[in-house]
């Protein structure tokens, strides 16, 4: 019996760089006291507010059958959020909640990409975002951006990539990077969608984790509300990764296909969780501010600690939960030095080339550990870092 190509090839074969991950998760298993600053999980667990909603919700019966393309409340919500921030006119017509924004992204992908289609993404990537196009039936195809940019995409390299593609994804603020993508950045990812036909498909999970400069959705720039797929969920922005709700936001005719989908994959998202994300949702800007500050101190404490050393290269940590650092002074790949790390001082990163090829040389540090735990591991590893680069000078 033969297994589909479509499913034996979701990952591209290979390593999928996560070795160290895994690694230290045996060693936690084993009794090993390691700081895990791996993947990003909140290191608060959703607000009770909202799990006496929820509760409320299934105790008054709301566990059965939820209507597929969300409920009418939750639509609304949503839709009236994105037409806040955005400027754009968005009805719950433009709207279909999802289970979660990994369940969003796959159906964006599936609405626009036929067998053989090329879907490109960016490198940097999060992990699942390459077996995401395959799994619609694309081909995926990388677009490298550079240290040197700062992470920040070249319209030229997505231009010269785009041959036989039939959309784009991308990913601001940006994991794993850290980056926010700037105007001028997506001016010209918009000129390129334009001139080449292309859908984009923007992740904005990280929306409310703005540290430095302001977050544009591209939806928002001309001529690309009609071409533009928004990825949203509750995961970040309230600390509901386990309930899994999000939602894909784009033209009326895309969302009414993929209805259709839903209908034949996901078949909704339980009314109680929908319920809990509406209360959420309707707890206004300071309560999203509350579950992105503990990110937002741990960033400053970061910056504070990596200006007092001259090692470790710090990527504009602009947004998200996570840092980028550049530890090629050491002379170590990111994932030897990520192992040796690990090894010597039981704190698990993950290196850079888990991400893709582009960031080769760096790790990523989730901020998700308290404060003070969160400084003391940052301090070890650059203390780390200075000894393998003075090693490395003196031979």
């Amino acid at each position: 019996m033969k297994l589909s190509q479509r499913i034996t090839q979701l990952t591209g074969g290979g390593s999928d760089g996560w070795d160290v991950f895994y690694r230290a998760r045996r060693m936690m298993s084993e009794g090993h006291p390691i700081t895990e600053l791996t993947i990003g999980e909140h290191d608060i667990r959703t607000d009770q507010a909202i799990l006496d909603a929820m509760d409320l919700s299934a105790r008054q019966g709301n566990t059965g059958y939820a209507i597929v393309p969300g409920n009418d409340l939750l639509r609304d919500t949503v839709a009236a959020r994105v037409q806040a921030r955005t400027g754009v006119p968005t009805s719950r017509n433009n709207v279909l909640i999802t289970p979660g924004g990994q369940s969003a992204l796959f159906a964006a992908h599936v609405a626009v990409c036929d067998p053989g289609d090329v879907g490109l993404y960016l490198d940097p990537y999060y992990a699942t975002y390459p077996g995401t196009i395959r799994g619609a039936g694309a081909t995926a195809r990388a677009v490298q951006t550079w240290a040197a940019d700062a992470f920040q995409p070249r319209a030229e390299d997505i231009d010269a990539a785009a041959d036989g593609a039939v959309s784009l994804l991308i990913n601001t603020p940006n994991n794993p990077t850290g980056v926010v993508y700037s105007r001028q950045t997506l001016k010209g990812i918009a000129e390129v969608c334009r001139k080449r036909d292309l859908w984009l498909i923007s992740d904005e999970v990280y929306d409310t984790q703005v540290w430095d400069g302001v977050h544009i959705s591209p939806r928002a720039l001309p001529g690309m509300s009609d071409r533009t797929l928004v990825v949203g969920s509750m995961s970040k922005s309230h600390a509901m990764t386990g309930s899994r709700c999000g939602w894909v936001v784009g033209p009326e005719e895309v969302i009414a296909h993929l209805i259709n989908l839903a209908t034949h994959t996901t078949y909704g998202v339980p009314g109680f969780i929908q319920d809990a994300a509406s209360f959420a949702l309707n707890a206004g800007t300071d309560f999203e501010e509350e579950i992105a500050a503990p990110f937002r101190r741990r960033r400053a404490l970061a910056v504070e600690i990596l200006s007092a050393q001259n090692t470790i290269g710090l990527v504009p940590a602009q947004g998200a939960m996570y840092l980028m650092l550049d530890i090629r002074a050491t002379g170590l790949s990111g994932e030897a030095f990520a192992n040796a790390l690990l090894d010597t001082h039981e704190i698990a990163v993950m290196p850079g080339e888990s991400f893709g090829k582009a960031a080769a040389g760096h790790i990523r540090v989730a901020m998700t550990i308290e404060d003070e735990r969160f400084a003391a591991a940052l301090k070890t590893i650059c203390d780390f870092a200075a000894s393998l680069a003075d090693s490395a000078a003196a031979e």
